[in-house]
């Protein structure tokens, strides 16, 4: 009898060991986004979501809604909620280097998400930027190798945007010194905004008289806005135009023949990978210990940061399909309003 009490007593003592009071504090991972409103942001989100689920870590966000001054009372308000590592995607890559200083000081590892913050205590996961803007080059080039070019570039406070530039120069530098394309506009858009690109692309036709051939819009937004500046005065689909991001609204321009092609990031697989980073982080590993990343020293002021780039993909009215396979966009998405025997082959 005795034998059996001390047994109970032990077995009541495990219990209470390895019971809900001393079970694992799940991880909050903090999210902070710049301007949730866009499409893209949504897709991100739910991977970022469901990854951390799977991982046992806790969620929670903040849209900035494109102020800088909101972005950084929400990162500190994220870290007052208990996150024990941020993914920040910054509205404005310098603006919110304070917000970092503070985390770093309290150490909340941070993840700059998409876009690159210039700071090494920030681990920077994206796609390769520079490719990205290579890869929208050639697409133009292929359909316009001569004429008066246009350049729509991204945001002034996004350093993506320079390195989508450079690597759209890289490409067609050659070609703009020899007088086979003229850069007649460049211009940066602020905040990404649609609207700000149509403004910039009138203005731009204005100053031509109309005579562009060509668009390099460095995102889908900004082709958008460029698309609907060429309406206005009937170039649309007669004038290539690139973009990036592969949003629905891009992929049935693609269709429809009014925008030559897009880049496609997966931010399925750059949302999975972050959660993944994050949880690895707040679990004590170190930046440049985080398995497969690589030093990255391309940003306006050449910080060495640790860094996982992936590979994006060109899509083109000739394997939209690709996505439809791949589950991201369906062919009613991508195929509205597509009809007659010019339809792409996954409108048929």
């Amino acid at each position: 009898m005795k034998r059996s009490a001390t047994l109970m007593s032990a077995l009541f003592g495990l219990a209470l060991l390895t019971g809900p009071a001393h079970a694992q504090t799940p991880v909050t991972v903090g999210v902070s986004w710049s301007n949730f409103q866009e499409e893209r942001w949504k897709t991100d989100e739910a991977a970022i979501k469901a990854q951390l689920a799977k991982l046992g870590a806790r969620y929670i966000s903040a849209d900035a809604q494109s102020s800088n001054e909101k972005q950084l009372s929400d990162i500190e308000s994220l870290i007052t909620r208990g996150a024990k590592v941020l993914i920040v995607l910054a509205q404005d890559s310098e603006a919110v280097l304070p917000a970092v200083a503070k985390a770093k000081a309290e150490g909340i590892p941070v993840i700059s998400y998409d876009r690159l913050i210039e700071d090494p205590w920030a681990f920077y996961i994206s796609f390769d930027n520079k490719e990205v803007g290579r890869l929208q080059a050639r697409m133009i080039l292929s359909a316009k190798p001569r004429g008066n070019y246009a350049f729509i570039k991204g945001s002034p406070t996004d350093p993506n945007a320079q390195l989508l530039y450079d690597g759209q120069l890289e490409v067609l530098g050659a070609a703009i010194k020899s007088g086979a394309i003229k850069n007649v506009g460049n211009q940066f858009t602020e905040g990404w905004k649609p609207e700000t690109a149509q403004r910039n692309m009138e203005q731009m036709l204005t100053a031509n008289a109309n005579r562009i051939d060509a668009v390099v819009a460095s995102n889908d937004g900004t082709a958008g806005g460029a698309v609907a500046a060429l309406a206005s005065v009937g170039l649309a689909g007669k004038v290539p135009v690139s973009g990036q991001d592969a949003d629905k609204a891009a992929l049935n321009r693609i269709a429809l023949g009014q925008q030559t092609g897009t880049v496609w990031k997966d931010s399925r697989t750059l949302g999975t990978e972050a959660a993944k980073i994050a949880v690895q982080l707040a679990g004590g590993t170190r930046v440049a210990a985080v398995s497969g990343s690589k030093s990255f020293n391309g940003g306006p002021r050449k910080v060495a940061v640790s860094s996982i780039l992936l590979k994006p993909v060109v899509i083109t009215r000739a394997n939209l399909g690709t996505l439809i396979t791949a589950g991201w966009a369906t062919k009613a998405e991508i195929c509205k309003g597509v009809t007659g025997a010019a339809a792409p082959a996954a409108c048929r």
